[in-house]
């Protein structure tokens, strides 16, 4: 304790490497409170913490917080984990760190922190460069209708629960991103369940769900869906807002993966073919950019608006200035949509890969629908196995998959299991199947 640390050059000598690796050491030891940087004197061992009190019983909270824990929130919680370094991930939602557009987002976030203002509280709705920018791309949205929100899992979660009551019946599709589904039932919704398939949403079942039910939002993926997917067809397109019109709901249209397209061309956004209001539009960039940029766009009309606009100023208040700033910048260099098409190469070619390799080593499993976008696989899996059996097997084996069953909101048709591409490469995908084909 207090002993001073030999210089920089001292170390550097000894160990044989740079003084930038030994100024990387100790400022990593001084942020975990292990060393103190004295300028003009050096650098010494800190003082130990002084030894807290003993650990308080905490048993009382069992009976304090009660039995409502969300049913899905332990299992939605579980896919954002880290797996060990040595284990394949074929889990998760993100692009991985080879995908992500390191120098032009350092430079675009010099710039941005080096305008003037920057640093001050930004407007409750966003900035007004990030307004236009999102307004644009929703296709049915004027900049006044937008708000910014740090990422899109808030602005899910200010949507559904701004716009319903504890007790009302909420529509999801099934199977589907079990965010909604925490959400929902930590909010006290009913939920209704509306299966799809390859061309998303059966509209058929939601009008029997509508009849027999009053609801009053129906969670849609119409683009790409997580985890099928699945493309909302033209014709489901019209019925659904044909069916939204006709019974007073409202659309919320989670476009997550417009930017992580394959190949072909793309049918416009719900919100664009709304004219009455229905539609309430979410767009986040987080997943095409990169994890740490938690940036999304709420979008609605009327007084649907200002009932999310109050939401967020209670749950989100406003968005760090220099991400917007920073964001903007980047989204409107050429760098952006250099960035695309890398992305949409290297997905297809991850995707292709990964349906290569199972087709050679697990042939039993069946991938009924090849998605043109997004980064998973819905793999079925041959009768008789327990898709959460395979995932532990599997992860005792070295890969990480996702259980399909974690993805419904009513009881699985049958055993499945997400399988990720967009945060591995090829060759670590292919081993991914050899070891889960050793489980299998």
């Amino acid at each position: 304790m207090g002993t001073r640390l030999p210089s920089v050059r001292e170390l550097q000598q000894r160990y044989q490497v740079s003084p930038l690796t030994v100024q990387h050491v100790v400022r990593d030891l001084a942020a975990k409170g292990l060393v103190t940087v004295r300028p003009g004197s050096g650098t010494f061992v800190a003082a130990a913490p002084p030894r807290g009190p003993r650990p308080a019983d905490l048993a009382w909270q069992h009976a304090a917080l009660g039995g409502r824990t969300p049913q899905d929130m332990t299992r939605h919680l579980a896919l954002l984990e880290a797996p060990h370094p040595d284990t394949i991930r074929m889990s998760g939602g993100y692009l991985d760190d080879s995908l992500i557009p390191e120098k032009a987002l350092v430079a675009s976030m010099t710039r941005a922190m080096r305008r003037t203002g920057v640093w001050g509280r930004a407007p409750v709705e966003g900035t007004a460069a990030a307004r236009q920018w999102f307004a644009r791309q929703s296709g049915g949205f004027d900049p006044a209708e937008v708000l910014i929100t740090s990422g899109g899992q808030i602005a899910l979660s200010i949507a559904i629960r701004a716009l319903t009551r504890p007790g009302d019946a909420i529509v999801l599709e099934t199977p589907t991103y079990p965010g909604y589904t925490a959400i929902a039932r930590g909010h006290g919704l009913d939920i209704h369940p509306v299966p799809t398939d390859r061309d998303g949403l059966r509209t058929d079942l939601l009008e029997d769900v509508l009849r027999a039910r009053v609801a009053r939002l129906v969670v849609v993926q119409p683009l790409y869906a997580n985890p099928t997917g699945g493309v909302l067809a033209p014709d489901r397109r019209r019925e659904l807002l044909d069916l939204a019109r006709r019974h007073g709901v409202f659309v919320l249209e989670d476009d997550y993966a417009r930017d992580l397209s394959i190949g072909g061309a793309q049918p416009p956004t719900l919100a664009s073919q709304d004219q009455h209001g229905h539609v309430v539009y979410v767009r986040s960039i987080t997943k095409p950019v990169a994890p740490a940029v938690r940036l999304a766009a709420l979008a609605a009309r009327g007084p649907a608006l200002a009932r999310l606009r109050a939401a967020k100023t209670l749950e989100d208040f406003y968005v760090s200035g220099p991400l917007q700033e920073a964001a903007v910048d980047f989204l409107s260099s050429p760098a952006w949509q250099r960035h695309r098409r890398t992305v949409s190469r290297e997905l297809g070619l991850r995707r292709d890969g990964l349906l290569a390799a199972l087709r050679s080593r697990l042939p039993g499993v069946e991938v009924a629908h090849v998605p043109a976008g997004g980064m998973h696989l819905w793999a079925r899996l041959p009768e008789g196995y327990d898709d959460a059996d395979v995932a532990a097997r599997a992860l005792a084996a070295g890969v990480m998959v996702s259980a399909g069953s974690t993805w419904f909101t009513a009881e699985p048709e049958g055993a499945y299991l997400r399988l990720t591409y967009g945060e591995t490469p090829v060759a670590q995908l292919v081993e991914g199947a050899r070891r889960l084909a050793s489980v299998l």
